[in-house]
């Protein structure tokens, strides 16, 4: 596949929007829409029988719903990721973590966005005070055992892809170091 041409539609600090014309193989012609957004961090932050999860209200869908710590660098801010998932535990749930793994990465809607995600296991938790962003307000955080978060995503609250994809593979590269 090659891109014969590329247009900025849309661009806010968050995410730049472009409709590039592509050319397929066999040289017919083709359109994408792409959403281009800063890689972000999740960090799956484990107590001895299950998770701390975060809930918030998610405009797009219009609900709240319960996901694990996540975010990205505000604008004109950076650094790795690592650091970035330090600051996304503790600005949201207060948490501090002794250790860090990480566990992988993936993309979270690779279809039309480049938007890709660093998933971190926390372990040796001490509790604190969150440090939450405007757009974070009315947002809570609780400890689930591991089946409670399974009746969660039963329930449908937590609906998050991202944040069931991280889990899955935590649970892969626990059976398998395990």
């Amino acid at each position: 596949m090659e891109q014969v041409s590329s247009q900025v539609v849309y661009h806010n600090p968050w995410m730049t929007v472009r409709e590039d014309v592509i050319r397929h193989p066999d040289g017919s012609p083709g359109l994408y829409g792409v959403v281009e957004k800063p890689d972000f961090a999740l960090v799956l932050p484990r107590w001895s029988r299950g998770f701390w999860l975060v809930e918030q209200y998610r405009y797009p869908i219009g609900r709240h719903a319960w996901e694990f710590p996540q975010g990205g660098w505000s604008a004109g801010s950076g650094g790795d990721q690592l650091s970035l998932a330090r600051q996304e535990l503790a600005e949201e749930t207060g948490l501090h973590a002794s250790e860090m793994r990480h566990l992988g990465h993936l993309f979270a809607a690779y279809g039309f966005s480049n938007q890709g995600f660093d998933i971190y296991l926390a372990t040796g938790l001490t509790e604190g005070e969150p440090d939450r962003e405007v757009s974070e307000q009315g947002m809570r955080h609780k400890a689930f055992t591991d089946g409670e978060v399974a009746q969660l995503i039963l329930a449908k609250q937590l609906v998050d892809a991202p944040s069931l994809a991280a889990l899955t593979l935590y649970h892969l590269t626990s059976t398998v170091a395990g």
